[in-house]
């Protein structure tokens, strides 16, 4: 990690923030991929994967014939809190984007986050509306007409039933890419407009949180910002160096973050099957972030291996799939088949990380790269500045704009 701060002259005619270069690979990174994010990502994944399996009443509890918390006693007081695995993502996913759109322009930034997300979302989307049909005791299909507005992935704005139940995250993280899109990456990814962003966004998710105004709770999230601007100001730390001002930014992210969370999964008082301790929260809440921040610091190189790469590529598809396709694994497992609950939480898990890895290298290894070069004439026409045949309105040059020009 490049110890030189933005703020510090240490050389003659330093270049700006804008222009440094980023980190090269050393230990924990392969091919500039830091590897314990990938494996960081799939623990949340498996936390929110446990957390709809045993640590949840619903829809589950038909699927084991009673609720989890009898078929797991113990398990399930620790899986109710794998729900906070999401806001794990969103503080990964900060420093993610950050890192991922250093350099890129407006239209490689699109054409990126749709080869991305969009190619095992289109499977997950059919394969969960296949099962539905199949077993519909399990989950009800939906109309061919919602059917095809979830593959937009706008269902949730236009008021339409989810096919995917974790899918509102996504949307999150769509709201996500484009304030960071036009905000920061359509003039060029520098470290002063991503400061400048990360101090906006929190002023205005603070204002935003009691206003009582639908549309611009949407738009700046403010339940959900801590955690980004937490991600994002970690990145900045750990392409620069450390900074009172970026320490600071991950500061109040965690401290908005943990009431956030804590206001949104405790109940003072509640009884039942699946309650929270507020003090269990902020922990997870705090190793969250104490997690990222060890990643920005290279403390976490003693962890690297090289099978992590693929199990960050497993993530997202195991994701998009494991909630509703599990239900159905389950139950037919466990109701139907008559498999002990150990085993079929086992097997169900197991073989949904086997569907992902297909789906990984079946639909999105090929796929992806496809949308990229194949979005790419679109991409640089409308978001690049370039005219229709590949030049740039007024005689400008290409990429203007973009970090360093």
């Amino acid at each position: 990690m490049p110890a030189t701060s933005p703020t510090r002259a240490s050389a003659p005619s330093p270049p700006p923030p804008a222009a440094l270069p980023a980190p090269p690979p050393g230990p924990g990174r392969h091919g500039g991929r830091l590897l314990a994010l990938d494996g960081l990502r799939l623990l949340a994944a498996l936390m929110v994967c446990l957390y709809h399996f045993a640590g949840r009443g619903g829809d589950i509890s038909r699927s084991w014939g009673r609720t989890p918390a009898l078929v797991f006693p113990d398990l399930s007081q620790a899986a109710v809190y794998g729900c906070i695995g999401v806001q794990f993502f969103f503080v990964i996913s900060g420093f993610v984007i950050c890192l991922s759109s250093w350099g890129r322009g407006p239209g490689d930034f699109l054409r990126s986050r749709v080869a991305r997300l969009y190619p095992a979302y289109w499977v997950a989307v059919l394969l969960v509306t296949a099962a539905a049909f199949v077993l519909p005791v399990v989950l009800h299909p939906l109309r061919l007409d919602q059917i095809l507005v979830n593959l937009t992935m706008f269902q949730q704005p236009m008021g339409v039933p989810r096919v995917l139940g974790v899918c509102w995250t996504l949307w999150v993280e769509v709201r996500f890419y484009a304030l960071f899109a036009v905000c920061v990456v359509l003039r060029g990814v520098t470290y002063r407009r991503v400061v400048l962003f990360c101090c906006v966004w929190t002023l205005a998710a603070v204002i935003c949180k009691n206003a009582g105004n639908p549309l611009t709770a949407q738009l700046v999230m403010p339940e959900h910002a801590p955690f980004f601007v937490g991600g994002l100001a970690l990145y900045l730390i750990h392409r620069f160096g450390h900074s009172p001002t970026l320490w600071g930014l991950v500061g109040v992210s965690w401290l908005l973050g943990q009431e956030s969370v804590t206001t949104g999964l405790w109940r003072p008082g509640a009884t039942g099957d699946f309650h929270r301790n507020p003090y269990v929260i902020l922990l997870l809440v705090t190793l969250g972030f104490a997690a990222v921040a060890a990643v920005a610091l290279g403390r976490t190189r003693w962890a690297a291996r090289p099978w992590l790469t693929a199990a960050g590529a497993l993530t997202y598809p195991f994701y998009l799939v494991h909630e509703h396709l599990g239900w159905f694994v389950i139950r037919v497992l466990h109701r139907g088949l008559g498999l002990p609950p150990w085993p079929t939480l086992t097997v169900t898990v197991l073989g949904l990380l086997g569907l992902a890895w297909l789906i990984h290298r079946c639909v999105e290894r090929p796929l992806g790269p496809r949308l990229k070069q194949g979005g790419g004439a679109w991409g640089r026409d409308a978001l690049d500045g370039r005219g229709p045949g590949g030049g740039v309105p007024g005689g400008g040059r290409p990429g203007a704009g973009a970090p360093g020009g």
